[in-house]
């Protein structure tokens, strides 16, 4: 049996893959920031590297 312990951010339009262990969970998905979870109400992206996710 595999265990998962990284995936990717449940947010569609970001790239990052997250350690579930450090993941901001939300309603049953796992995402790699606040901004993310909160469906980026503030306009911001992520702030990873090389990601351009935002609202």
């Amino acid at each position: 049996m595999t265990t998962v312990t990284q995936m990717k951010c449940a947010c569609e339009s970001c790239l990052c893959i997250v350690s579930l262990s450090e993941a901001v969970a939300k309603e049953g998905k796992y995402y790699c920031s606040q901004a993310c979870a909160s469906g980026h109400t503030t306009g911001s992206g992520c702030g990873h590297t090389g990601c351009t996710c935002h609202a």
